[in-house]
């Protein structure tokens, strides 16, 4: 830990490091409200912290949060959401597999940079044929390049031009023809390649496509108009959107360990979906059971590790440092801990086991921090100050409960007393089982089997960027509190102390009437 020449002998006695504090309350487990952070020197304002974490060596988060893999909380719209926020979006898997997949490319596809593979035409096709293929795929567009069969670009079919009336003529007779198509090689994108095409359109105001040829003419790429305006708008924003590479956003999928008619791990299957999703762009990969210390679960994790090298996988829950190292060792990562603490989960209850997540969370970062593996703090979060204290341990938080009255979360809307709520349900409870979790909870079906989870409603919020500006807001005034200028020196400089159920009070509103909340930050 981080020595502050700020700190008194008198304040370390009081204010303990993450070792001899947690040391101190064994054989105790800790959670969120049983622990408070000693405020220290600082030099650091709010709005200067740097929220930037790592779940691997290629997937950065701009803000570290996640939105949980849960069927009332994250489809395609949650993880759009989140990853123009700057976080990341887990994708369920109560849904067929080819949905899921379908659910990947819509996050992928939402906003193109360069678009590497356009879908194309080919000169002896018909209008009808274009038709036929924008309805079949539902394409939301209809201009389209025009490539010879060696991918020589020969032309563009404008969109006003693919009318039935035109169905019977030929693409080459009614397409523009090569001299007329304004194009960029592309050697000339340089360093930055949206940049290179903004200049573009603005110098050609008539032009809402620019094709990228190389040296052969062939094509290699589009830029649309309105992709550009969205991407350089994105520099207003408080945060960085989170993309890849080719500037797509981010996006990640929960996959379960299926399971053979022999009771193994169904390898084949887990393998080809995987695959499908890595066709599409996804960037994690969660193998994500509520018992993640298990033979499955590792054999899941190796499968994929060997098949994919390359690829972010996240697997849990644990909420040991044998767990921790056992996913780890299997290649894992990023690893997620808490068993129990989610709001609408009842497997403390239901099975009597399960750690207290602060205490879970320093075992489970002891053991990270050694085998090099990123930690995930699953569950338990009410507040941006839980968020805080999570992240003195963890290198993001995954939210459920916080996120699942946004107009992005996929929960069913209901009325009761002209107030509008949300469905909020635990994957453990007997409808999601029922619907396909059952194999999260170790459950072959969801018949005549306990559920760990209760079927909820939460009051319908407004935006998820209204949902996140205040959570991020508190985590940013926490690092300023403690003078941390990013997440890894929050870890360094952090002390605790414990507090008692009066402290707990004194830390909340009392002795008032409350007129208005904040929700999120107090």
């Amino acid at each position: 830990m981080e020595t502050d020449k700020n700190l008194s002998s008198l304040d370390t006695r009081f204010y303990q490091d993450a070792e001899t504090f947690f040391s101190a309350n064994i054989p105790y487990g800790l959670t969120y409200d049983d622990v408070s952070l000693a405020t220290l020197y600082s030099e650091v304002l709010p709005s200067d912290t740097n929220l930037e974490t790592r779940l691997s060596d290629s997937l950065q988060l701009h803000i570290p949060i996640i939105s949980a893999d849960m069927d009332t909380v994250t489809e395609s719209a949650m993880a759009i959401g989140m990853a123009l926020q700057g976080g990341l979006g887990l994708i369920h898997y109560n849904m067929s597999e080819a949905d899921q997949v379908k659910a990947v490319a819509r996050v992928k596809n939402h906003i193109h940079g360069l678009i590497r593979d356009p879908i194309k035409a080919s000169p002896d096709q018909t209008i009808e044929d274009i038709l036929k293929l924008i309805e079949a795929k539902g394409f939301s567009f209809s201009t389209f390049p025009v490539v010879d069969e060696r991918g020589t670009l020969v032309g563009l079919l404008p969109g006003q031009i693919v009318k039935e009336r035109h169905k019977a003529k030929t693409v080459q007779e009614v397409m523009s023809p090569r001299d007329q198509v304004h194009t960029i090689a592309e050697s000339a994108l340089g360093e930055n390649p949206i940049s290179t095409a903004d200049t573009f359109f603005n110098e050609h105001m008539d032009i809402h496509k620019l094709l990228v040829v190389d040296d052969r003419d062939c094509l290699c790429g589009l830029f649309t108009l309105s992709d550009i305006e969205r991407i350089t708008g994105e520099s207003h924003n408080r945060f960085k959107v989170a993309r890849d590479e080719r500037f797509r956003l981010i996006c990640g999928a929960a996959v379960s360990a299926a399971r053979t008619a022999a009771d193994k791990v169904d390898q084949r299957r887990l393998i080809d979906h995987v695959g499908n999703l890595v066709d599409e762009g996804v960037d994690a990969i969660a193998i994500s059971t509520a018992h993640g210390h298990t033979l499955g679960v590792g054999e899941s994790v190796r499968l994929l590790r060997n098949a994919f090298p390359s690829l972010t996988l996240i697997a849990g829950n644990v909420t040991s440092a044998a767990g921790v190292e056992f996913l780890a060792e299997a290649g894992a990562s990023a690893i997620k801990v808490g068993q129990g603490p989610g709001s609408i989960c009842t497997t403390r209850v239901v099975t009597g086991v399960g750690i207290p997540q602060l205490t879970a969370l320093y075992v489970a970062s002891c053991a990270a921090v050694k085998k090099g593996v990123a930690i995930i703090a699953d569950g338990g979060i009410t507040q941006s100050g839980d968020i805080v204290k999570a992240l003195t341990l963890a290198d993001a938080v995954m939210c459920g409960g916080l996120l699942a009255g946004c107009k992005e979360a996929p929960g069913k809307i209901v009325e009761i007393n002209g107030k509008l709520y949300k469905e909020y349900r635990g994957m453990g409870s007997i409808q999601a089982m029922q619907d396909g979790s059952a194999a999260r909870y170790g459950h072959t079906q969801s018949r005549k089997v306990a559920a760990e989870g209760v079927e909820a409603l939460k009051e319908v919020s407004g935006s998820l960027d209204s949902a996140l500006t205040p959570l991020v807001g508190g985590i940013q005034s926490g690092m300023g509190y403690l003078g941390a200028a990013d997440l890894q020196s929050l870890k360094r400089r952090v002390r605790y102390i414990r507090v008692t159920a009066a402290g707990l009070n004194e830390a909340r509103p009392h002795d008032v009437i409350e007129v208005k909340t904040t929700k999120g930050t107090h």
